[in-house]
């Protein structure tokens, strides 16, 4: 038999759930002392976050500042200590599964593209289509007018409408990344984490891929972590520094390059 999960130490209370509008006001994303140790570790430290709706947010910090585990906690894949998380109009994160989560409308693309090689770019975003069927029925069942007119619109947002009947396989590194968030984008989720999308790319691919976050966020809550700190400047919109598990600085680009604590961990290494 398998064992229960352990319980999560959490903040909420029943006036605390009754308030979550309140605590949220305008926030899709709110963490408060959200707390994670492994082995002793803790990779989270009474961290606390929000991220609003339709922005685009960047999260920066070195190496074991807590960002994966951050994310980890947000889709479901980690449990924390204790804490409190809520999401949209005052869901309670902890309450659901990985998949309720991410059918709830938080998406996320992690640094390594996972596409169907031996599809077309077009196969594979009707594959990541919402739907309760399997894998092989999906993609074989005839689709309605309103389904295929997302995929094109999809396909042209992510700028692979030319590439449409391409394998999957042979186009570039860059499209490869694109297509996963096109993948994203046909779950139609109101998040979206992007984990390093810029990491192997061109110039010009970096370019384009700071393009297309950009114009996601507004219809899209957007957050970004990156070590690229040229294209975090290009984004120019709020950046969260984490450090040791905790938020360190937080503001505009230029404010948070001029932050000493900043320099010290992490942009004078």
């Amino acid at each position: 038999m398998t064992p229960a999960a352990p319980a999560i130490e959490s903040r909420a209370t029943a006036s605390d759930q009754n308030a979550s509008h309140d605590v949220l006001k305008g926030a899709i994303i709110y963490l408060e002392g959200i707390t994670v140790s492994f082995d002793g570790f803790r990779a989270l430290d009474e961290l606390d976050l929000r991220i609003e709706r339709g922005e685009l947010r960047c999260i920066i910090g070195p190496n074991g500042a807590g960002k994966s585990t951050m994310m980890d906690v947000i889709t479901g894949k980690t449990r924390p200590d204790s804490g409190l998380a809520l999401f949209d109009r005052g869901t309670d994160l902890f309450s659901m599964s990985e998949p309720e989560i991410a059918m709830a409308g938080i998406g996320r693309k992690f640094q390594k593209p996972s596409v169907f090689e031996n599809l077309s770019v077009a196969e594979n975003l009707e594959l990541a289509m919402r739907a309760n069927r399997g894998v092989w029925s999906n993609l074989f069942a005839k689709m309605s007018k309103e389904q295929s007119d997302h995929r094109d619109s999809v396909l042209e947002t992510i700028g692979l409408t030319a590439a449409r009947a391409m394998r999957a396989g042979a186009i570039s590194h860059g499209q490869k990344q694109w297509l996963e968030i096109g993948m994203l984008l046909m779950q139609e989720p109101k998040v979206l984490l992007v984990d390093e999308p810029v990491a192997g790319m061109t110039h010009q691919e970096t370019e384009r891929t700071a393009e297309l976050l950009t114009s996601l966020a507004g219809d899209h809550t957007v957050v970004v972590v990156e070590h690229d700190m040229e294209f975090v400047r290009s984004l120019a919109r709020r950046v969260t520094v984490l450090h040791e598990g905790r938020v360190l600085a937080e503001g505009n680009m230029d404010f948070v390059q001029n932050d000493p604590r900043v320099v010290e961990v992490y942009l004078g290494v």
